[in-house]
């Protein structure tokens, strides 16, 4: 099937890049390719480079350029935040939810041997229990406490400013994985004063694979967990990518310039979608919280138990559309969604998760429509 004719729907996974985006990039990968860390013009031109971009980054986080430390994606960002919070602020016990990312939950794990790893309790939805969660903080002095922004399985917001505030109250750590947000909702740290620790991936908002940051507050004692040169004022030694770094700035800037009409688009087509679904499925079940709580581009369902909808996903894909059983990270296992088994759905449901661009459109909603009345209704 030609690559025009298919149909993606697993932005959660990875989103196109945008040719602005490409374009931007080619310069510093044919005509400024110098060393950032040389002192001849060809390294000043590509040390320019990242700080103009990291001032921009800072920018639009409303914190300062100094707190961005550029890393290889959300995945690194999350391990250099709990090796910080580990082996330079000593914290004394770790924080988190059995529906994080597994860049979080196995990176947390990794340390169990050195101090706990609780788990806060979460509801059906996926929101974490906030008067649990204030025990554990009270219960644990000195914590790191790691939930992300927006879950990526399900799409459930994490009530941000108030964990936010819980945590300051304890004078703990707080880390959130931003990795589906940035770009997609405003982030102002200046207002989330007690977040330490902020972890964000370029090709989750159409730019390149291999690049993000993490944000980390000022005067948070920090130290680099890969050893080497003193790049990223000695946080993440290695020779920076150039170009990468150029091509999340400007896929950022363009997002946030359109954030608004790109919303619009994208809740759209979702609440589009859910009304034809419902229509031609209606024992359907929507996973997570829906409405304003929910990130408005994800959907997540699960089908009645059949032969046909036993392998949805591969399904759809043969028919040329791309989405989802869960986190693309985990796709290579058979497994049920630890998402869904930690928030009680049936794991004899099969679940797929849509997660739908500004690129998308309806034609495409009404293809992914009668590809599944195709598969499930035959």
């Amino acid at each position: 099937m030609d690559i025009k004719e298919k149909i993606y729907f697993d932005n959660a996974a990875s989103t196109p890049m945008l040719e602005e985006v490409m374009y931007e990039m080619i310069p510093y990968m044919r005509i400024a390719f110098g060393n950032p860390s040389s002192t001849h013009s060809f390294g000043r031109e590509t040390k320019s480079a990242i700080e103009f971009s990291r001032k921009k980054i800072a920018d639009m986080l409303k914190c300062k350029a100094s707190e961005i430390t550029f890393t290889s994606g959300g995945s690194e960002a999350n391990n250099l935040a709990f090796y910080i919070a580990v082996n330079s602020l000593k914290v004394n016990a770790i924080i988190t939810a059995k529906t994080e990312h597994k860049a979080v939950l196995n990176t947390a794990r990794s340390y169990q041997e050195q101090i706990p790893v609780l788990y806060v309790d979460i509801d059906k939805n996926g929101i974490v229990d906030l008067d649990h969660l204030e025990r554990l903080l009270a219960e644990n002095p000195n914590s790191l406490v790691s939930l992300m922004h927006a879950n990526n399985e399900i799409g459930t917001l994490h009530p941000i400013q108030k964990i936010n505030a819980l945590v300051s109250k304890y004078n703990c750590y707080f880390h959130t994985d931003a990795v589906q947000t940035f770009a997609h909702y405003p982030i102002d740290l200046s207002q989330l004063s007690n977040i330490h620790f902020l972890s964000v991936s370029a090709h989750k908002f159409h730019g390149p694979k291999g690049i993000g940051f993490l944000y980390i507050k000022k005067g948070t004692k920090s130290l680099s967990q890969i050893k080497g040169g003193p790049q990223e004022r000695e946080l993440r030694a290695g020779t920076e990518n150039v170009s990468a770094i150029v091509g999340m700035t400007l896929a950022a800037e363009l997002a946030y310039k359109d954030l608004e009409d790109r919303k619009a688009t994208v809740l759209a087509l979702r609440e589009e979608l859910k009304i034809k679904l419902l229509e031609h499925f209606p024992l359907i079940k929507f996973n997570g919280i829906q409405g304003e709580n929910s990130l408005y581009t994800i959907l997540n369902v699960s089908f009645p138990p059949s032969k046909s909808s036993d392998m949805l996903p591969f399904a759809l894909d043969i028919k040329g559309i791309a989405v989802s059983a869960g986190s693309a990270c985990s796709s290579g296992s058979t497994a049920f969604s630890h998402v869904l088994r930690a928030i009680g759905s049936r794991d004899d449901w099969p679940a797929i998760r849509i997660s739908i661009s500004h690129l998308n459109n309806s034609n495409e909603i009404d293809r992914l429509i009668l590809a599944l009345k195709e598969i499930l209704l035959k």
